[in-house]
């Protein structure tokens, strides 16, 4: 496909080579098209070099309780602190008898999910919040793309107010 994208951007600059020597502005369009050209073509390759690299890495594993077994409506820890294209595997634990969620929508738009395993299941693709019944253990494996701060909470009604909140940051 990139072939025959690269050819028809080919034809359309040859085409308009005459009116870009007349003015200077179009030769920044024909040099940007030119750079974008050889970005898709080793796109697939690159990519498939740091999926390969990541996938090697071993991961980092972080514990986090939600809750504990008191009851006591809190993230333990509720403080993280990730780097970005760093591998990690998230431990999350349920020790109380209330469900509770693991929720950081902007945490989990940042990053690269491998995976997410609870139980005999394993689920692939973007995840946004874990529930986590009584008792419950999960692994998210995912890597972290964009750095910033992120908000942690488990929307349960009264989780948050009562403080089941947190931050996670991620830095470069």
């Amino acid at each position: 496909m990139c072939k025959y994208l690269y050819q028809f951007l080919k034809t359309i600059l040859a085409f308009t080579a005459s009116a870009c020597l007349q003015a200077p502005r179009h030769n920044y369009i024909i040099l940007t098209l030119l750079l974008c050209l050889n970005f898709i073509n080793a796109t697939p390759a690159a990519a498939a070099n740091v999926s390969n690299d990541l996938l090697k890495q071993p991961a980092t594993e972080i514990t986090v309780s939600l809750g504990n077994a008191a009851n006591e409506l809190k993230f333990e820890p509720n403080h993280l602190e990730l780097q970005a294209g760093k591998r990690y595997n998230l431990r999350l634990t349920n020790p109380s008898q209330l469900k509770h969620y693991f929720t950081a929508k902007d945490f989990a738009d940042g990053i690269w999910t491998q995976k997410v395993e609870a139980g005999k299941v394993e689920i692939k693709g973007a995840i946004h919040e874990i529930e986590l019944k009584p008792g419950a253990e999960a692994e998210w494996v995912f890597v972290p793309l964009k750095s910033g701060t992120y908000g942690l909470r488990c929307p349960i009604a009264g989780h948050t107010e009562a403080g089941m909140i947190g931050e996670i940051v991620i830095s470069n």
